[in-house]
């Protein structure tokens, strides 16, 4: 491999967003490298994988990347509540297979994928811009020049950092999660549990992957807690508190832990030569902080919106500001919402809680779907007044205002 490599775009992050967007941009006809820092697409697991088939139809991802989950359990202190559908609405994927497929397409169309390598520093031009980045790969030095760089790097967000956009962010959630065979696993359900005996400030899962493997997690908002959500895991895994002492016997297959940002959409996306998407933007759903749809779908946009600036040689802020534009547009409002029905859930105690589930059984699958993904559009919101004129009044729907 020689030292330094030259290409249009440069995609800093191997996972949903980064491979997205590279995606779209090779198709557009521009050169794409993809700079992964782990040796494989996907060797480390930080995810729980939840989703929603919405997405799973939208981007077309192979029935054997997911299993559908038509039934959504919670459980608090002392109240349970399952909402049944007659279709599956949710997905809990096959994060591995899922990612490398996403990476095998951009490779199709054309992108350039170096794994094992880890970006240490960025390449900026005469009057301050990024100009690409360096990186490092087994001890050598290596140099990408770019015209356009995505920071698709994750909760790190090494390129925007590198550059002094930002900092680390204030507010973020931990999870820890073990992937493991089980005897006992209902396949089409998932549960949540909530409440200080689950999580001090977040919740616990569990999460079917197939007809016998299940991911058992707890996550933890920091700095809202100092709690180890490994400990936390752990210690109810050892009491099988809730849904987990209906599994039966579980045997660990793997560990997965991961870091995701919670600080709302606080950061600008857009700077000369340079475009942030998917958690290195903070593109999260504060509610069950999961964000896999958003970085592809927005993955796509900055791919697009990249190429067509490199085709038309003009890379500016202003030439990549579509890309922001339409984020915003699409759930800057909803995430706001989001976020201020966590800070609420955040102060609830576990008799609280109880109630709090006692509202949400209220609610059709539709509408509980609606709410758990932030979909908190103004239609939206008055079909449910309709429909529950004594929900509307009570707290939960009091802090769903558009913004």
């Amino acid at each position: 491999m020689s030292d330094i490599h030259d290409f249009d775009l440069v995609v800093v992050g191997g996972g949903p967003a980064g491979t997205s967007a590279a995606f779209e941009a090779a198709k557009s006809g521009v050169s794409v490298a993809i700079i992964e820092k782990e040796k494989t697409i996907a060797e480390t697991v930080r995810t729980s994988g939840v989703t929603w088939m919405q997405s799973i139809k939208e981007f077309k991802i192979p029935n054997d990347c997911y299993n559908p989950i038509k039934n959504y359990s919670f459980c608090s202190a002392n109240n349970t509540v399952t909402i049944k559908d007659k279709t599956p609405s949710a997905a809990v994927l096959d994060v591995r297979k899922t990612y490398r497929w996403l990476a095998h397409r951009a490779e199709e169309q054309g992108a350039v994928i170096f794994t094992n390598t880890a970006v240490n520093g960025v390449v900026k031009n005469s009057v301050g811009n990024i100009a690409g980045v360096t990186c490092v790969r087994d001890g050598k030095k290596i140099t990408f020049h770019s015209k356009v760089t995505i920071d698709a790097s994750g909760f790190s967000s090494i390129v925007c950092r590198a550059m002094n956009l930002a900092g680390q962010w204030s507010r973020f959630g931990a999870g820890a999660e073990f992937e493991m065979q089980a005897e006992n696993v209902d396949s089409d359900t998932w549960w949540l549990m909530v409440g200080q005996k689950y999580s001090p400030a977040g919740y616990a899962w569990v999460f079917p992957v197939s007809k016998n493997v299940v991911r058992i997690g707890v996550g933890i908002g920091k700095p809202d807690s100092a709690v180890d959500p490994t400990e936390r895991l752990k210690m109810l895994l050892k009491s099988g508190e809730g849904p987990i002492k209906n599994l039966g016997k579980t045997t660990p297959i793997e560990f997965h832990y991961g870091l995701i940002p919670n600080d709302g959409l606080s950061r600008k996306t857009v700077y000369n030569n340079l475009i942030l998407v998917g958690d290195s933007a903070g593109q999260a759903n504060p509610l069950v902080l999961e964000g896999i749809r958003y970085a592809i779908k927005y993955g796509r946009i900055a791919g697009n919106t990249a190429a067509e600036a490199i085709k038309n040689n003009s890379t500016d802020e202003k030439s990549l500001s579509s890309y922001e534009d339409t984020w915003k547009k699409d759930i800057q409002g909803k995430i706001n919402s989001a976020g201020k029905i966590q800070d609420r859930w955040l102060r609830l105690t576990d008799k609280q809680w109880d109630q709090e589930l006692d509202i949400i059984k209220e609610l059709k699958p539709e509408e509980f779907l609606d709410f758990i993904k932030a979909e908190f559009g103004l239609t939206n919101m008055v079909k449910m007044a309709t429909h529950h004129p004594m929900l509307a009044v009570r707290q939960l729907f009091g802090m769903i205002k558009p913004g």
